[in-house]
C-alpha cells in the first residue's frame, strides 16, 4: 500500500468532543473527508446536530450527534455505547473539548478554577480513558487530544493561569497515556494549537484589541484557521503514523519560537 492509501481513514470509526463548531467542527470535517465515520458530541446538542447533518452531505459519510458533558463519567459511557452500538469499533478519538475563563490570579474564585480544570483536564482523562478501554481491546486505536500553546507558554496581555495550567497537564497526560499503553496497539498524541480565528473567536466584537495585539506578536502577522490543524489530525488518526505516540505537535504559526 502507497503513502497515499495509507493516508485514507476509509473503514474507520470515531468520535470529536466539542465538534459542533470551531477546531473541532474542522477536524471532523477533516476526518470525514479523509474517509472516516465520524461522531459528533457536544454539550450543545442542537449545533452538534446541524454540524452533522452538514458533515452527512458534504461527504456522505455516516456522522451523527450526540450530546455529552465530557466531566461527567455516566455521560462519557454513554457516549461510547452509542458510538459502539451504531458503529461497532472505535479506532479514533480526538478529545477536543475545552473552556477558557480569564481572570487575574488573586482575583480568581475557585468555582472558576475548578471548572476549567474539571472540562480540560478531567474531561481529557475520562474521554481518554473511556476510549481507550476500547480500543485496547480491539488492540488498536488512535487519541488526539487538543492541548495548546498555552501548555508551553504564559499568554499575555489576558490572564489565564486555569487554562494554562490545564492545557500543561493535558500534555503530560498524553504522554503518560502513550508510555503505558505503547505496546498494546493504543497510540495518544497531542495537538497545541496557537490563536486560532475560529467563528466564536472572529465575532466577538470584544476580542478586537486583543487580536490585534496577537497578531502584532506573531511572526506570520495572523490568526490560524481551523482548517489549518486538519491536516495534523488526519495524519495522527491513520496508519502513517504508526510509530507516533506520545508527542506533542505545537501549530501556532511559530508563535513560541521565541
Amino acid at each position: 500500500m502507497g503513502i497515499l492509501e495509507k493516508m485514507r481513514l476509509d473503514g474507520k470509526k470515531g468520535f470529536v468532543t466539542g465538534a459542533a463548531r470551531g477546531i473541532g467542527k474542522a477536524s471532523a470535517r477533516a476526518l470525514c473527508q479523509a474517509g472516516a465515520d465520524i461522531a459528533i458530541v457536544d454539550l450543545d446538542i442542537s449545533e452538534a446536530e446541524k454540524t452533522a447533518a452538514l458533515l452527512a452531505e458534504e461527504t456522505g459519510k455516516d456522522v451523527f450527534a450526540i450530546p455529552c458533558d465530557c466531566t461527567k463519567p455516566d455521560q462519557v459511557s454513554a457516549m461510547i455505547d452509542r458510538i459502539l452500538a451504531r458503529y461497532g469499533r472505535l479506532d479514533i478519538a480526538h478529545c477536543n473539548a475545552g473552556i477558557c475563563i480569564n481572570a487575574p490570579a488573586e482575583e480568581m474564585t475557585y468555582e472558576q478554577w475548578t471548572k476549567v480544570i474539571d472540562c480540560n483536564l478531567n474531561g481529557v482523562f475520562l474521554t481518554n480513558q473511556a476510549a481507550g478501554r476500547v480500543m485496547l481491546r480491539q488492540g488498536s486505536g488512535s487519541i488526539i487530544n487538543t492541548a495548546s500553546m498555552s501548555g508551553h507558554i504564559v499568554n499575555v496581555p489576558q490572564p489565564q493561569c486555569a487554562y494554562n495550567a490545564s492545557k500543561a497537564a493535558v500534555i503530560m497526560l498524553t504522554k503518560s497515556f502513550a508510555v503505558e499503553w505503547a505496546t498494546r496497539g493504543v497510540r495518544v498524541n497531542s495537538v497545541s494549537p496557537g490563536y486560532i480565528g475560529t467563528e466564536l473567536i472572529l465575532n466577538a466584537p470584544h476580542l478586537k484589541a486583543l487580536i490585534d495585539q496577537w497578531n502584532s506578536m506573531a511572526p506570520m502577522r495572523r490568526l490560524g484557521k481551523p482548517e489549518e490543524l486538519a491536516s495534523i489530525i488526519v495524519y495522527l488518526a491513520g496508519d502513517t503514523s504508526t510509530f507516533t505516540t506520545g508527542s506533542d505537535f505545537v501549530i501556532d504559526g511559530a508563535f513560541t519560537c521565541f
